[in-house]
């Protein structure tokens, strides 16, 4: 089916932001549209926007769920700020949404449930529609429900089962504006809903209508079109941050020659890790589901044990729970990778809603002096190669290490170039061969610290193993103070010289700039895109963006020291500035801080630092 309107606008870029209540299907449609993005050829960048009520009251501002899409023809960082097209299935998601939508946008609403009651429920005491309030919009009413039904009326399917569909409708009319083929998406629901050919049907014709309606109205003038961005040749698709995880993932354990394990207990939002594990037995994954989050990952460090690239996922509430395991994984100086998706806490917190909050927990959250490697993924793409370096580094270096991702990184989704598994760089975990002569259970390499791994079975290598003090060399238990503080001091150097295998810290601008930005994990996106928008106004402003905790980077230090003015950007009160504070007292930081469950924006981040230009 193609588009009938002559009057096509181009556009430099575009954000979409679909809504509606939590049984409205937002989630897909935001992610069936991100699909035609990525065929279209365009870079995106999505935000999923889940209730923090697993099942909030119908039609009211708890329950709305949102989805948001960046998309253009130049490279995309972030999910954009305030959207141009706003998509609300009903007036609470109107009323949840209105402050993120630019002036002037176009506002198409299902008119159909503005209701006394929907207008009631969402906390309106007139029809926002009408009050004037939404005057210097493009507003457009569309009878959705009603022109669902009369889409489906020849299929005589009860009315819950219909409404279920008008999701479709809305897309459809999107997917007509931005000058998209359905086709794409009619084969998906080919493929999803294969076994039942009757509900194929009738998401197949509710697309078309919402279509074919986007092409009546007058009030839209023009379609537009985003050009295809140019990307270098090769095989693309659309990933979210948990899957990239999770490829990363099976890919450092073909390039280790490691089977991989994951022992994990489901929790939001890292469950979807576990899910796609689970799909790739036929790639040796074994993935076991643990009662709890300590029986998840004792289970990991037992197939550590046995010779497996072992992982366990989590969140931040689970990552409380594993710490104790997390230092016997230390004191067997065993290879293990724990996967820690952070959401908004404490304790059950917001957990559909994603913050930077777990970063003092995975530094320092385990009793005794445990040090493990940092690693923080700075994009949903990046998710793949941070998971394949965290396991890289914990499997060379025979220690844990936490790969701190987040919830927008987990749930959103980029345009990921699938990379050749044999172009990534071969993992060597010091394995020891049969009736080594010169084999002791602690035994070190002389430059990085590690001890070697022993596989059980293997012969001449019988050794103890166990969360009590080991002896120097033996590996025997051992009580004697010199012996703790030495082997404490060992295990700490072992982290510490992991720096030497990680590149320099770089910065994105003028080394003698006015201002330093400092970020760290998720936040990237929005980083470099206000940055850079400083930069091109004339603006003496860097950014330095870490990926590497636990160590720095070894010029951490040097770098800081060339700026007289430095700012620490964090979705939390502040726990990477105290951490640097901390490591380089003599450096005055200051820090800017958001603690909402949500992103930066490009606006308000601006406008700080132009504050701190000023002064």
């Amino acid at each position: 089916m193609t588009i009938k309107k002559s009057k096509i606008v181009g556009l430099e870029q575009v954000v979409v932001r679909f809504a509606g209540d939590s049984g409205d299907g937002m989630q897909l449609t935001g992610s069936l549209f991100s699909d035609s993005t990525a065929f279209a050829g365009n870079d995106f960048a999505t935000f999923p926007d889940y209730p923090a009520e697993i099942r909030a009251p119908q039609g009211t501002v708890a329950g709305v769920s949102g989805f948001q899409i960046h998309f253009g023809r130049k490279t995309v960082y972030t999910s954009g700020d305030l959207a141009d097209v706003l998509i609300a299935m009903n007036p609470a998601s109107l009323r949840a949404n209105r402050k993120w939508i630019k002036e002037g946008a176009i506002i198409i609403v299902d008119y159909d449930t503005f209701t006394d009651k929907g207008i009631e429920k969402a906390g309106y005491t007139t029809d926002p529609c009408l009050d004037g309030s939404l005057d210097g919009f493009n507003l457009i009413k569309a009878p959705i429900s009603t022109l669902t039904k009369d889409a489906l009326v020849s299929l005589n399917l009860d009315n819950k089962s219909v409404l279920k569909s008008k999701n479709m409708f809305s897309l459809g009319i999107v997917m007509y504006m931005f000058n998209r083929e359905i086709d794409l998406v009619s084969k998906y629901f080919e493929t999803k809903f294969k076994a039942n050919p009757l509900v194929v049907e009738a998401n197949k014709m509710v697309l078309a209508a919402g279509f074919n309606y986007a092409d009546t109205l007058e009030v839209l003038g023009s379609t537009f079109k985003v050009e295809a961005a140019p990307l270098e040749k090769g095989k693309y698709r659309n990933i979210t941050g948990n899957v990239a995880t999770a490829w990363g993932l099976m890919a450092a354990s073909e390039r280790s020659g490691r089977e991989l394990f994951l022992g994990s207990y489901p929790i939001t939002p890292a469950t979807e890790i576990l899910q796609e594990l689970a799909k790739h037995k036929d790639l040796s994954v074994k993935a076991f589901q643990a009662e709890d989050e300590i029986a998840g990952i004792v289970s990991a460090i037992g197939a550590s044990f046995t010779g497996s690239l072992a992982i366990t996922t989590t969140s931040g509430p689970g990552l409380s729970l594993k710490g104790e395991a997390i230092g016997l994984a230390v004191m067997t100086e065993l290879p293990l990778v724990i996967v820690d998706v952070q959401r908004g806490g404490p304790s059950t917190g917001l957990p559909t809603k994603s913050e930077q909050s777990d970063l003092l927990q995975a530094l320092f959250g385990r009793n005794g002096d445990a040090p493990v490697i940092v690693i923080a993924a700075q994009s949903s793409v990046d998710c793949f190669y941070s998971a394949f370096e965290a396991a890289k580094m914990s499997l060379e270096h025979m220690t844990p290490a936490i790969l701190l991702t987040d919830g927008s990184l987990a749930n959103g989704s980029e345009v990921f170039k699938i990379p050749r598994v044999s172009d990534l760089p071969k993992i060597n975990p010091p394995i020891v061969q049969a009736n080594d002569p010169n084999y002791k259970p602690y035994r070190r390499d002389p430059e990085k610290l590690n001890r070697f791994w022993a596989i059980p079975g293997t012969d001449g290598l019988r050794h103890r193993i166990g969360g009590l003090e080991k002896e120097d060399g033996s590996g025997n238990v051992s009580h004697d103070p010199m012996n703790h503080q030495r082997m404490t001091l060992l295990r700490e150097e072992k982290v510490m010289r992991v720096a030497n295998y990680l590149p320099d810290q770089i910065i994105y601008g003028d080394e003698n700039a006015d201002l330093l930005v400092v970020s760290w994990g998720g936040t990237y996106g929005v980083m470099r895109t206000v940055v850079e928008k400083m930069q091109k106004q004339g603006k003496s402003v860097s950014l330095a963006h870490f990926r590497y905790i636990m160590p720095l980077p070894k010029n951490t230090e040097a770098l800081l020291s060339k700026f007289k003015k430095i700012v620490v950007c964090e979705l939390n009160n502040g726990q990477f500035v105290k951490y640097l504070r901390m490591s380089f007292p003599q450096y005055k930081c200051e820090q800017y801080n958001k603690i909402q469950g949500l992103p930066f924006m490009v606006a308000e981040l601006e406008e700080k630092f132009n504050a701190l230009l000023k002064h």
